[in-house]
C-alpha cells in the first residue's frame, strides 16, 4: 500500500484516528476530516515524522463537503486510492420516541453524506481502488432502540453491496466493516455497567474489549492488495456475537430474583 492516498472521515475520533494510524503504517498518506479543526490538527502535530497526514475541517453533511474533500486530496497528495466512510452520528432510540430532527440528523451524516462523499470520489478511482464503510452490527440484526441508527446502518450495507456490483468490473472493490460496541472515550462510561455487560460481554464468546485498533487492523488489510478479491462483503469484528448463541456461563448460572 506504500504510496497510495487515503481518506478518512471522522477521522480525530477513537475509531477514526486508529484507522488512520493503521493505514499510515502500511505507508498509505491519508487526509483526514472532521468538523473540529483543533482535534484534526492535534492529530497532525501528534503524526508528524511518523505518517503523511493532513486534514480538511467540514461538516460532512454541508452542500460543498464531498468537492471540498475530494479536491482536498488531490490537491495535498495527487491522487485517491480508498475512502473510508467512518464519520457518523450515535443517536439512536426506539421507532416511536425518534422524532423527525433526530432522523434527519442520523440520515444526513450516515447515509446521505457518505452517498454524495462516494460519489464525487468515484470518478477519481480506478483499479485496485477501495471504498470502506464503518457501519455496525446493528446494520445486521435487529437490536432494540436501534431506530434510525439501526436503518441507516442497513442502509450502507445496501449501498455497498450496490457499489460493489457497479464499479467491481472496473475494479473499485466496496466492502462493511461491522463493529461491535468499541471501547473509546465515548462509550467508556457506560462500559462496566451491568446493563451494558449483560447485553454485550456475556454474549459475546470471545473475552476480551473490541478495541479501535481491531477495526483500524480490519480497514487496512480490507484497503490492501491482499484483499484484492474481497468485494461486496459485510466483515464484523465483533468477537462471535453475530453469529453465535453463546451466553456466558455466569449468565448461564445466574439466579433470576
Amino acid at each position: 500500500m506504500q504510496g497510495k492516498v487515503a481518506i478518512v472521515t471522522g477521522a480525530a475520533g477513537g475509531i477514526g484516528e486508529a484507522i488512520v494510524r493503521a493505514l499510515g503504517a502500511r505507508g498509505v498518506k491519508v487526509l483526514g476530516t472532521g468538523r473540529n479543526a483543533g482535534k484534526l490538527q492535534a492529530l497532525k502535530d501528534a503524526l508528524a515524522g511518523i505518517m503523511e497526514f493532513d486534514f480538511v475541517a467540514v461538516d460532512a453533511t454541508a452542500d460543498d463537503a464531498p468537492r471540498a474533500i475530494v479536491d482536498g486530496a488531490l490537491a495535498k497528495f495527487g491522487r485517491l486510492d480508498v475512502l473510508v466512510n467512518n464519520a457518523g452520528s450515535f443517536n439512536f432510540g426506539p421507532v416511536d420516541q425518534t422524532t423527525d430532527d433526530m432522523l434527519d440528523e442520523v440520515l444526513g451524516i450516515s447515509l446521505r453524506a457518505p452517498f454524495r462523499l462516494c460519489r464525487e470520489a468515484l470518478a477519481h478511482m480506478g483499479e485496485g481502488a477501495s471504498i470502506l464503510f464503518i457501519g455496525s452490527t446493528w446494520g445486521i440484526y435487529g437490536t432494540p432502540g436501534g431506530g434510525a441508527y439501526s436503518a441507516v446502518k442497513a442502509g450502507q450495507i445496501g449501498l455497498m453491496q450496490t457499489m460493489a456490483a457497479e464499479y467491481g468490473p472496473r475494479g473499485v472493490r466496496s466492502n462493511y466493516v461491522a463493529p461491535t460496541v468499541v471501547r473509546t472515550e465515548m462509550t467508556d462510561a457506560f462500559w462496566d455497567l451491568d446493563f451494558f455487560r449483560r447485553t454485550n460481554h456475556e454474549l459475546t464468546p470471545l473475552q476480551r474489549d473490541c478495541t479501535a485498533t481491531d477495526i483500524g487492523n480490519m480497514v487496512a488489510f480490507l484497503a490492501s492488495d491482499e484483499a484484492g478479491f474481497v468485494n461486496g462483503q459485510t466483515i464484523a469484528v465483533d468477537g462471535g456475537i453475530s453469529t453465535t448463541r453463546y451466553v456466558s456461563p455466569a449468565a448461564v448460572g445466574a439466579v433470576r430474583q
